[in-house]
């Protein structure tokens, strides 16, 4: 578009900018956006009072619901061994020391009482019958539940802490009969499963004894601590910050306390039973959420006021209609000129239709050229081992060692089957296309090349660190291709390291979402890592390479559905990996 066509386009706009608003029309706009704030401001402030009420009087009542429950638990267990130490089954077995029913005997009781565990214990505290059979013959001696219980003529309850973390409740009664002791009933309650389903509610509960310790909590990290350390210890974003989410300043009361920074409403309740105390944390964010639904249908009936306003406020557009009458003609006069540009430019696509056509036959021309480097570039490899074998089968065959000859010739047949399949698969690679993949052990991927590239690295004396996983790494592939990359990779690595005195190379395979083979060398790194995988790009010196290497490893991994990276690595030296999609269980790759 010229620029006088510019300049019209922009006086027509200008003209429609300078069309005039009623000054009532701009006031009863900036009357209504501030009844909007004045509304949602009041509103917010009215409903959070009334909604953090509602949910005080609901934690509240929650609250004395856990406690009551846990009390019933409680008063419920502490009965029972009064009743199994006048069981005549029981005194009688530790009379006879005959415990064959005993266990058994326990077991039915454990399913109608709903106890966590029963036991029971001879004068000398070792468990003769027992609900979990595997507590047989454990000593209990030294036990606070069995010095207490044998000491006391009522019932003991006991909190003793447990190795793998939280405490076991414990009621323990002595059994007796003509005034000899006989024993102690062990009764284990289970208090765990309110943990279990206090955890599941958005608040966080917990109770303390008379000491002030926390016993039980959705928190498994405050057992053992006192509130205030248990506060300080907790964690950001960990299990706690489900109860406790963050209040935003919309809050207009006052918060009970402070978690994390965060405020939280904390309630508290006692436990008629040895001093305990149960707590509460409630979140502000069920309030929030109430809050902000009638701030968003306010919001939203606002919204529709204000779209009929600016719905007036067109209407006012067909008092204009004269002006885009007199502006048509101008812009009939842009779309003739327009077409004239557009049949100009068609006749210039056509030109660089055939300008496309000679260079798509230069560049088919630029290919044979490139793959005929290419073939020097992948048979040089093989030719230097099989020369190497050569060399060391003259030498065994003199030594008078024809079958450690024997093995180099296999070795060097096995490079000739190599160089043909890449012959075949150069001569594959203008049409793109590839034999029917299978499953390839990228373990054993690997070993072929290393011992492919062994005379180089035994001539070199180069230090190879394999990192490999217990597990087979399947991927679906052409092992000679993925050989031709691992190849590539570990020569690279090798001739970065000719210059360090201790040359180091490490190989890593690790199998996640996709494998990744990762070739880590301590050289001096790459210096333009944006060209590096550019056909003929190369760092080496004239003779030792023609820049093709990584430009076929890196088509051949993404003809595999892979990528092929690389970086410096932060300590120094140049870092690759290869990494391709895997093979699941199922016979399926791994979506990427």
């Amino acid at each position: 578009m010229s620029a006088e066509d510019q300049s019209n386009s922009a006086g027509f706009l200008n003209r429609l900018r300078r069309a005039p608003m009623g000054w009532r029309l701009r006031l009863a706009v900036l009357l209504l956006l501030v009844v909007t704030v004045a509304t949602v401001w009041i509103t917010n402030s009215l409903l959070t009072s009334r909604f953090t009420e509602s949910t005080r009087n609901r934690a509240e009542l929650r609250l004395a619901l856990y406690s009551g429950n846990l009390l019933s638990e409680l008063r419920r267990n502490a009965i029972v061994p009064q009743l199994l130490a006048r069981d005549p089954t029981l005194i009688s077995a530790l009379q006879s020391s005959d415990y064959t029913l005993s266990s058994q005997r326990l077991i039915s009781f454990v399913e109608e009482i709903g106890a966590a565990s029963l036991f029971l214990l001879d004068r000398d505290g070792l468990t003769r019958a027992a609900t979990n059979r595997n507590r047989l013959q454990e000593s209990h001696r030294s036990m606070p539940y069995f010095i207490d219980a044998m000491r006391s003529n009522s019932t003991v309850f006991s909190v003793i802490p447990r190795e793998a973390g939280g405490y076991s409740f414990v009621y323990s009664r002595r059994i007796e009969s003509n005034g000899e002791i006989l024993g102690v009933i062990v009764v284990e309650v289970d208090l765990q499963k309110f943990e279990r389903a206090w955890a599941g509610i958005s608040d966080a509960v917990m109770v303390t004894d008379s000491t002030g310790r926390i016993i039980l909590s959705t928190e498994p990290q405050w057992r053992g601590l006192d509130e205030g350390n248990a506060i300080l210890r907790q964690p950001p974003q960990n299990a706690i910050q489900r109860a406790i989410r963050a209040t935003t300043d919309w809050n207009a009361l006052p918060p009970d306390a402070y978690l994390q920074g965060e405020a939280v409403m904390r309630m508290e309740t006692r436990i008629p039973f040895r001093g305990w105390q149960m707590t509460s944390f409630t979140t502000y964010s069920s309030i929030r959420e109430r809050v902000n639904s009638v701030l968003a249908l306010e919001i939203m009936v606002f919204a529709i006021l204000l779209a009929l306003t600016f719905y007036a406020l067109s209407r006012r557009a067909t008092s204009r209609m004269t002006l885009f009458q007199r502006e048509s003609a101008e812009l009939r006069a842009l779309n003739a000129r327009l077409q004239r540009e557009i049949a100009e430019r068609e006749r210039v696509e056509k030109t660089l239709e055939v300008a496309e056509q000679t260079l798509a036959q230069s560049s088919k021309l630029a290919a044979l050229g490139e793959m005929s480097a290419a073939v020097s570039h992948e048979l040089n490899q093989p030719l230097a081992a099989m020369k190497t074998y050569l060399a060391g089968a003259r030498l065994l065959l003199r030594r008078n060692r024809p079958e450690e000859a024997l093995a180099s010739f296999g070795r060097i047949d096995g490079l000739i089957e190599r160089m043909g399949a890449i012959t075949r698969q150069l001569k594959s690679y203008a049409r793109k296309g590839a034999d029917a993949f299978s499953p390839v052990n990228l373990g054993e991927a690997l070993a072929s090349s290393l011992s492919m590239m062994e005379p180089q690295l035994r001539q070199r004396h180069v230090k190879i660190t394999q990192i490999l996983p217990e597990e087979p790494v399947i991927v679906m592939g052409d092992r000679m291709r993925i050989e031709q990359v691992m190849v590539n990779l570990l020569r690279n690595a090798l001739d970065a390291t000719k210059s360090v005195a201790e040359p180091d190379v490490e190989i890593i395979l690790a199998a996640g979402e996709t494998a990744i083979l990762t070739v880590r060398d301590n050289g001096h790194g790459i210096e333009d890592i944006e060209n590096l995988f550019e056909p003929f790009y190369t760092t080496k010196r004239p003779g030792d390479g023609v820049g093709l290497g990584l430009a076929i490893s890196s088509g051949i991994v993404n003809d595999h559905g892979g990528r092929l990276t690389a970086r410096n690595g932060q300590q120094g030296g140049a870092v690759f990996e290869m990494q391709l999609p895997i093979l699941g269980s199922d016979g399926l790759e791994a979506a990427e």
